[in-house]
């Protein structure tokens, strides 16, 4: 049986957030998504119910997760694990490329 769920995304047409996220590929295990953000002063901490890894293509930020506080630069990835209680603190212009399994959603899921 011929496997249907092959996609190809344009990003140019791609969902996005509204604060900076926009949504790429989607499969039954795994979502991926660019994120572009500009320094800002942080987000409030939060939990997911699923787990992130990313790559930074530019920018600087820092990674506060489960009391541990990690600078994320050009070329660094990370892992958030499913349900760690983190939050991040963009120092620079950002841009990476995060992947989440099972998929985050961009219809309410990843709020």
């Amino acid at each position: 049986m011929t496997d249907t769920t092959v996609i190809k995304i344009n990003s140019n047409f791609s969902p996005s957030d509204g604060q900076g996220k926009t949504y790429l590929a989607s499969g039954k295990s795994v979502a991926m998504r660019l994120w572009r953000e500009h320094a800002s002063d942080g987000g409030h901490a939060s939990r997911r119910d699923y787990e992130t890894v990313g790559y930074v293509i530019a920018g600087r930020a820092e990674l506060e997760i489960e009391g541990q506080k990690v600078l994320l630069e050009a070329g660094d990835s990370w892992v958030v694990p499913k349900g760690s209680e983190h939050r991040y603190l963009v120092t620079e212009d950002f841009t990476a490329v995060e992947a989440t399994a099972p998929p985050a959603q961009v219809h309410g899921r990843d709020e």
